[in-house]
């Protein structure tokens, strides 16, 4: 018989209200127990059980709280997660984890020394236009890689009105906000670079902070992996464009969850995470005779549950959680150094 785990959520904001308290709320394994929510009480109106309290501090204290979601601005995660483990919770961190590795391996050292499971929230791995990418390069469809190239673009030339992401604040701009979600992608495939050269930029009008990202990881075989984020793209490349010996395969982001969740879909509803048609991935190879083959492939329906599964996985059972420590770690020096020798 499962013990569902009693869950506060830091914030019920947008990232509460959408990427948080929809799945501990349908999800037997948890306990939606409380939020934080500073001036408008909007929580209770959709989950009638939920403790709506005023401040951080108030839901730490609270003794029956085991698992802290913590989804505040990026500037607070470090301190607002130590506190967290310090009042002896776990923790499920959104990206960026933290400002820095530094404070990335503090953190995961004070859940080892309070025996605290430490784990980061990079939903994006479970996106049905990921996890389709990764089921043809995993099947070996392509042959050898050659060259892979990962975009995440957007046109958005006004400055946010979040101003953790506009101002020069510690995890700001494009390359913590976005920046997270395409390396954990790129290591999740790949493992931990030989090398990386970035660059970034400020384009918008009146920007404080990065608005253009680009990286070039190198890996063993002569890899080469490409990614890209923009602020200011009116007409997106495809997202994913991996290039291997044996053939090419040509995806554009397409994965509606996020828009499902805004809208007060249920992860529980049958067309949950079911991309729409025409969205499906373009998949050509060339045979040992030259013969050129090309396919469409429809991606699997997606649903972020699954990382909610691993999450009571590892509180409960002691299972190692998919997004690991090292990972964690290597993802925070490359966004922290623009060159990032590592060793192999």
């Amino acid at each position: 018989m499962s013990h569902p785990i009693v869950t506060g959520i830091l914030s019920y904001g947008m990232s509460g209200r959408v990427f948080h308290a929809p799945f501990v709320d349908i999800n037997p394994l948890f306990d939606l127990y409380a939020v934080t929510e500073r001036n408008k009480k909007k929580a209770q109106e959709r989950y009638a059980n939920v403790i709506s309290y005023n401040s951080v501090d108030e839901l730490l204290s609270d003794p029956k709280v085991e698992l802290v979601i913590v989804n505040t601005p990026n500037n607070t995660h470090f301190e607002f997660a130590k506190k967290a483990l310090e009042a002896g919770k776990h923790i499920l961190v959104e990206k960026p984890f933290a400002s820095s590795s530094e404070e990335a391996k503090q953190l995961f050292d004070l859940g080892r020394q309070n025996g605290c499971k430490v784990m980061v929230y990079q939903n994006r791995r479970f996106d049905s236009d990921f996890q389709s990418v990764k089921s043809v390069i995993q099947d070996g469809s392509l042959g050898r890689l050659i060259e892979v190239n990962f975009r995440f673009d957007r046109y958005r030339r006004e400055i946010s009105q979040k101003t953790f992401k506009e101002e020069p604040l510690p995890a700001s701009g494009l390359r913590y906000d976005l920046g997270p979600h395409l390396i954990d992608q790129v290591i999740s495939l790949f493992g931990k670079p030989l090398a990386v050269r970035g660059s970034s930029g400020s384009f918008r009008p009146d920007s404080k902070v990065d608005d253009y990202i680009h990286y070039h990881l190198v890996f063993p075989d002569n890899l080469n992996v490409f990614i890209t984020s923009s602020l200011l793209v009116a007409d997106p490349l495809p997202s994913f464009v991996v290039h291997g010996t044996e053939g090419s395969f040509i995806k554009s982001r397409a994965d509606v969850q996020e828009t499902q969740l805004d809208q007060g879909m249920s992860p529980n509803d049958s067309g949950y995470g079911i991309e729409p048609d025409g969205s499906e991935g373009r998949l050509t190879t060339i045979d040992k005779e030259g013969k050129r083959k090309t396919e469409y492939i429809t991606s699997l329906r997606a649903n972020y549950n699954h990382l909610f599964n691993a999450v009571y996985s590892t509180v409960r059972n002691n299972e190692p959680f998919p997004v690991k420590e090292e990972e964690v770690i290597w993802q925070m020096e490359i966004l922290e150094n623009e060159d990032y020798p590592a060793n192999p």
